[in-house]
């Protein structure tokens, strides 16, 4: 096994691109310090721009264990790093892409981004498969 700090790094990039949806979220909501009280309460009643990049935020947390299982997977069962890397930058590239296109209102291209991240998570498990069948 290589070094590790490379996959460290995908999950740590995954782990905070929901802040980074959610700093939008805020922002484009007008958030107030007073909302810090409550703030999923403001975040359920933004509308437009808001409430989109507040989607972006909750669906990118739904999609962390996945990846983060896959990625840690694939790296235990020695799947070649260059691999595991290249499926890892690209779930991240296509988490991206897809907020971009949320947040821009762009539903096909953004459900096809959705379907192309998740394919990099499960074809990970899948190599893990073929790896211990």
């Amino acid at each position: 096994m290589q070094s590790i700090s490379g996959i460290v790094y995908l999950i740590l990039i995954a782990c905070l691109l929901p802040y980074v949806f959610s700093f939008i979220a805020r922002k484009a909501g007008g958030f107030k310090i007073q909302d810090n009280q409550n703030p999923r309460d403001f975040l359920a009643h933004t509308t437009g721009l808001a409430a989109r990049a507040n989607a972006v935020q909750q669906n990118s947390y739904e999609t962390l264990p996945l990846f983060i299982a896959s990625v840690l997977l694939a790296e235990y069962m020695v799947v070649p790093q260059v691999v595991v890397m290249t499926f890892g930058i690209a779930y991240i590239v296509f988490r991206i892409l897809y907020g971009i296109c949320y947040l821009i209102n762009w539903a096909t291209l953004r459900s096809i981004f959705w379907v192309l991240s998740l394919l990099c998570s499960v074809s990970l498990l899948l190599l893990v498969i073929k790896i211990t069948g």
